[in-house]
């Protein structure tokens, strides 16, 4: 009897496992796109605050293990404001609670508007995602501390985040003696990754890169990507362009070009859809699944919601139009939207 028993517990647990996708040593980290918490929402966040953003995806992105979003905006009431640009965005520390309790772990910092505020407001963002437990890869008060990485460990495993921009403006990046964003140069971000590498199971790198509003990536954009994976990425995250660009697979890792926006102050009617990724990394390799979002601020009030039905199919199908060129399909199954590899892409790994 107790044999049985034993068994069927076994049992109950594998289809578990197969019901959800992941399996004992899995880990999942779950991907969303840029953040920021001010600009045309400041009013909305000042009268329902900053857990408004994430109120209707909470459950979902609190599912996996690890949580990474992009933070665009310094989390700061003070510093010296960055006129040499028309966008200029700050929101007030506070928020780094409401991020912390969205169940965010690792924010990435390498991006266009880190620095609007100076080094003061990048001094007291570091401080509030401090004080929230909420790590950070890409910015620093040096270079080095900008190339650093942010490491994890979750499930037994350590993960290695690292975050670079290839945007501008020029006085964004870090240098030797004073802060900014890391700059992803192609030797840096190979060294950086092979540093990690000896500390982690996985490395994760994000890159702040492309043309705001296009679908497509530049030809440096998947340059780099390739590049970070034949250093040892296991995984690729992209930002910046506010809209969703395609999914790769390469030499087994995901690419993501662009993940679009997530939590975003604009009113914009071009960024109108974006993703949640779910990715499980563990020995039988990757497997992706996509959650699509509205996040056109008109229709949601900035409160990303999540898409069932035909407006999900009709994201996923925009995707998959994106991915064409990449030999990459997302297709549904088992209710849930999964990222499939072509014939011709495992091939190409050969």
């Amino acid at each position: 009897m107790l044999y049985l028993v034993g068994h069927l517990g076994l049992l109950f647990l594998i289809l578990l496992a197969m019901e959800s996708g992941t399996f004992a040593g899995d880990l999942v980290i779950t991907a969303v796109g840029d953040i920021m918490l001010a600009g045309q929402a400041s009013r909305t966040l000042a009268t329902r605050g900053f857990d408004h953003p994430f109120s209707g995806t909470v459950a979902e992105l609190r599912k996996g293990d690890i949580l990474v979003g992009n933070l665009e905006a310094p989390l700061t009431r003070g510093g010296t404001e960055f006129t040499g640009k028309k966008f200029r965005f700050r929101t007030r520390p506070e928020a780094a609670a409401a991020l912390s309790r969205a169940g965010f772990s690792v924010l990435t910092l390498a991006n266009n508007h880190i620095m609007d505020f100076g080094a003061e407001g990048l001094a007291e963002t570091l401080s509030s995602l401090d004080r929230a437990k909420i790590l950070h890869a890409g910015a620093g008060a040096t270079l080095a501390e900008a190339r650093h990485e942010a490491l994890i460990t979750a499930r037994g495993m350590r993960v290695a985040f690292l975050a670079y921009s290839l945007t501008y403006p020029a006085e964004f990046y870090a240098g030797a003696v004073h802060p900014g964003a890391a700059q992803g140069i192609a030797g840096r971000v190979r060294d950086d990754i092979r540093r990690v590498r000896g500390s982690a199971e996985y490395v994760v790198v994000s890159f702040h890169w492309g043309a705001e509003l296009e679908g497509m990536p530049k030809p440096y954009q998947r340059q780099a990507a390739h590049a970070a994976v034949d250093a040892g990425a296991d995984l690729v995250l992209g930002h910046h362009p506010h809209v969703l660009q395609g999914i790769e697979r390469y030499r087994g890792k995901s690419i993501f070009y662009s993940l679009g926006n997530f939590a975003f102050g604009s009113m914009s009617r071009s960024a109108d859809r974006s993703m949640i990724a779910r990715i499980t990394l563990g020995e039988r390799g990757q497997s992706v699944e996509l959650l699509p979002l509205n996040v056109l601020n008109s229709e949601v009030g900035f409160c990303p919601a999540l898409l069932t039905g035909k407006r999900g199919e009709a994201v996923i199908a925009r995707l998959n139009l994106l991915s064409a060129s990449f030999n990459s399909r997302v297709t549904l199954s088992g209710g849930r939207y999964l990222l499939e590899e072509t014939v011709k892409t495992a091939e190409l790994r050969k």
